[in-house]
Order: C-alpha cells, then sequence, then structure tokens
C-alpha cells in the first residue's frame, strides 16, 4: 500500500456544510424552495424537516435526501409523493458527488400547473441541490473522539503536561481531591493519547459515544 492510500485510508477528516443555506429554483410554474443544512443526527434532521413542513404546510411535496456518518453509511432518499427516484435520489446524488457527510437537503415543490416529466423532474431537484450547496460553504471538519477521565488532584500535573502537548480540548472539569475531565481530541491522536493516559498513575477513563 502506497503512502497516499495510508493516508486516505486513516484520514480522520471529512467535508461537510459550514452553515444554512436556501433559495428558490423556478422551473415551467413550478417553484421549488431548497434548503441545505450541516446536521449530525436523525433527531436534528427531524427537526429541521418538522419546522418546513410547518412553514411551507401547503406544499404538495417536502423531497429531501441525507448523509450521516464519516463513510456516509447512514443515508436517506425521500420522493414524498413525487414519481420514484425522481427527487432524492437526484438530491443525494449532489450529496454524494460533492463528498460531503452530515449533510441534510430539502427542496419543497409548489406545482405550477405545468407537468415536467421524470427527467424534467429529475433536471429540478438535481438543480435545485447543487444550489443549495453551491451557495454554501464546503468546510473539512475533524473527526473526534472523547474520553473521560478520573484521578486524584495529585496527578493534575501530569495531566495538564498531556493536554498542552496535544493541544486536548477539556470539555467539562471537576477539580476536587478526586478530579474528572471530559478531553476530546483528533481521532489520529487516539494511540499516542490514550497511552499517555495509561501512564498516569492512578488514573482511569472510559471512551465517550462521539458523532463526528
Amino acid at each position: 500500500m502506497s503512502q497516499a492510500n495510508e493516508e486516505a485510508e486513516y484520514s480522520d477528516t471529512f467535508l461537510t456544510l459550514g452553515n444554512l443555506s436556501n433559495g428558490l429554483y423556478k422551473d415551467r410554474n413550478s417553484k421549488f424552495y431548497y434548503f441545505a443544512y450541516p446536521v449530525k443526527s436523525e433527531e436534528e434532521i427531524k427537526e429541521h424537516l418538522a419546522d418546513l413542513r410547518k412553514k411551507y404546510f401547503d406544499a404538495r411535496h417536502h423531497c429531501y435526501a441525507y448523509v450521516l456518518g464519516r463513510d456516509g453509511l447512514k443515508f436517506r432518499a425521500v420522493d414524498d409523493g413525487e414519481p420514484n427516484h425522481s427527487a432524492g435520489d437526484p438530491i443525494l446524488g449532489q450529496i454524494r458527488s460533492h463528498n460531503l457527510t452530515n449533510v441534510l437537503i430539502v427542496v419543497v415543490r409548489y406545482f405550477g400547473g405545468t407537468k415536467l416529466g421524470i427527467s424534467g423532474l429529475i433536471q429540478a431537484y438535481k438543480t435545485s441541490a447543487a444550489l443549495a450547496i453551491e451557495e454554501n460553504t464546503i468546510v473539512e471538519e475533524q473527526v473526534k473522539r472523547a474520553v473521560s477521565v478520573q484521578f486524584p488532584y495529585q496527578s493534575m500535573n501530569e495531566v495538564m503536561k498531556l493536554v498542552k502537548s496535544h493541544e486536548l480540548e477539556i470539555q467539562n472539569q471537576v477539580l476536587e481531591l478526586d478530579c474528572k475531565m471530559t478531553l476530546v481530541f483528533r481521532e489520529n491522536l487516539s494511540e499516542i493519547i490514550y497511552e499517555g493516559l495509561d501512564n498516569i498513575e492512578s488514573l482511569t477513563y472510559s471512551d465517550i459515544e462521539e458523532g463526528i
């Protein structure tokens, strides 16, 4: 395996969107309102969908697609009443073509009285999703890990040496005779961080489930 392939395999970064983008695309009197969100969970996705259904309650279709997880293995494409694969899949295709994850794109359609046909629908939803991405910002983020650590106060200096030398983030802490901290760090530092924790006397730790 080449060095480049190894770096790709063990990369702890991923591409996502930086913020919310929205706009309007029109085709033969049909209106396509598009929205793109950075998301981290299915619960967050449900909230965005509920908000849009409430705001655009009279729209005929709320079509969407999302991708979650560092490898993009959790995804869904929904046509919401449009012909099969004419809406959700074109939206999902745009997310995939930009190698994005942790992203939700919703396209709300108001029918304009003229049928677009299958190919017309595919193009309209594809264009709407492309515009949602184009008008947003693609950012590179790091895959993070978090551990909960517990140690006696006399081990504080050793813990802080580890924190400073690897620029760990202290998410929360309790500093008493028995100290507790939540430490967050880049995934590719995992081996050296765990080794450092193992070398601190009387310290115990456990992983915390973290979304990317």
